[in-house]
């Protein structure tokens, strides 16, 4: 590259924050688009009885792509792994776009879940090695608000191109945002090479996708969702730092309460959307306008939360934002048992993703920033993805599986409880 072409020293933690927070704004776009889009593609490959398929590929690819990504990055460096990353996802969402049955939109899909793992790796230890600490909280609070838009204009603008163009074709729709990312972040860390010390045992680690399998393409059969469930944290222990399990105070604390947020929070937004018409009896009207104020109130109050850097907020706000989300999430429970009432569901929720703001920014910080853990960058963002997307599937799946066989008020409860668990991990 000519010195013209390449970021000044001083501007490549700027150049690099922006694509991260592109990066970000390109994977909301290509979830809603997905979600949007998912009726219209089971439609039209005859594919209503195989939706656990068509969701699952993305999904499953993520959790392959986990162990492997600090292997590709040790072997390829970071020209080589974003190369491999985007012929992969590029490939991928091909396939996908010109499947003509379920299994050739899976596997579009998984290469496409395999590539944004890879490539959210790569991303994440990037800013450990290259962002300071304030730049750093700065950016996950901007890539918060980046799923404001997709929120609110996402599926409508998707639907109105399905209908002027096709599915085939809506679904290409992220691929300008995700190349702008990429070549924004390829161009601050352009010729870095990643640390040398060896990656955990590939084995061990792939058990979190094998245990994802069993989980997310389970049809209903509760014995293969408890063995997936328990294979999955077996191999989660493996990648996550020792301690983490136990809550060792530093980094695997942080991890720990990033894990059971995401199993209380998320779990709690998979259902809500049946919480509110079946348990609370709203309309879907109703329930679009609770559903929208969690993710608003995260999305401005985290913007807000950045602003506080002292080491005393660093500690503190985590904590008071996980038990402002359990609180409201155990009134949900509690109004379910009273009828339930859209103000009471609005303000709950709303509350919800107002403590989700406080306290994601720090945590997400504490639990990248290495302390005496030991862990490389990369390790260290494999860590944190980990922790929240197996959060993420096991609230799902204990959730649903709880509900089915004793209704949503023991999963909101369980829910709540997670996440007073992560308070209190948090202050570790």
């Amino acid at each position: 590259m000519t010195a013209s072409s390449t970021p000044e020293r001083g501007q490549r933690p700027l150049v690099l924050a922006a694509g991260i927070v592109a990066l970000e704004f390109a994977a909301a776009i290509t979830g809603f688009v997905a979600s949007t889009l998912l009726p219209v593609v089971a439609d039209e490959l005859d594919a209503r009885g195989e939706l656990g398929l068509l969701i699952a590929g993305s999904t499953l690819g993520l959790f392959v792509a986990l162990p492997l990504a600090s292997r590709v990055l040790r072997r390829l460096g970071a020209r080589g792994t974003l190369a491999a990353g985007m012929l992969t996802y590029l490939g991928g969402l091909a396939l996908a776009a010109s499947a003509q049955a379920a299994w050739m939109f899976a596997l579009g899909q998984f290469a496409g879940g395999l590539a944004g793992g890879l490539l959210a790796v790569f991303g994440i230890s990037s800013a450990i090695q290259h962002l300071g600490e304030r730049l750093r909280i700065r950016v996950v609070a901007a890539s918060s608000a980046m799923w404001i838009l997709p929120a609110l204009a996402g599926p409508a603008a998707t639907l109105g191109l399905e209908h002027l163009v096709g599915w085939r074709w809506t679904l290409l729709l992220p691929v300008p945002f995700v190349l702008f990312g990429r070549l924004l972040v390829v161009r601050a860390v352009r010729g870095d090479r990643p640390a040398g010390t060896a990656p955990r045992p590939l084995g061990r680690t792939l058990l979190v996708p094998l245990g994802a399998a069993g989980v997310v393409l389970n049809q209903d059969w509760w014995p293969l969702a408890i063995l997936g469930t328990a294979v999955t944290v077996a191999g989660m222990v493996s990648i996550l730092p020792a301690g983490t399990a136990r809550l060792r105070p530093g980094t695997p604390a942080a991890l720990g309460a990033m894990m059971l947020f995401a199993v209380g929070y998320f779990g709690a937004d998979s259902l809500i959307t049946v919480l509110l018409t079946s348990g609370f009896r709203l309309s879907l009207g109703q329930a679009a306008i609770v559903l929208s104020a969690a993710p608003l109130g995260w999305a401005v109050t985290s913007l807000l939360a950045a602003r506080f850097t002292s080491a005393r907020a660093k500690r503190r706000l985590p904590a008071a934002g996980l038990t402002v989300t359990a609180l409201g999430t155990a009134v949900l429970a509690v109004e379910l048992t009273n009828g339930g009432s859209f103000t009471v569901a609005l303000v709950a929720w709303a509350a919800g993703g107002i403590g989700v703001g406080l306290a994601y920014p720090g945590l997400y910080i504490r639990a990248t920033t290495a302390g005496s853990s030991g862990f490389t960058a990369a390790e260290l963002a494999t860590a944190v993805i980990t922790a929240e997307c197996v959060g993420q599937l096991l609230g799902r799946a204990i959730g649903g599986t709880l509900s089915s066989a004793g209704g949503l008020f023991p999963s909101y409860l369980l829910f709540a409880a997670a996440l007073l668990a992560a308070a209190g991990a948090s202050r570790r």
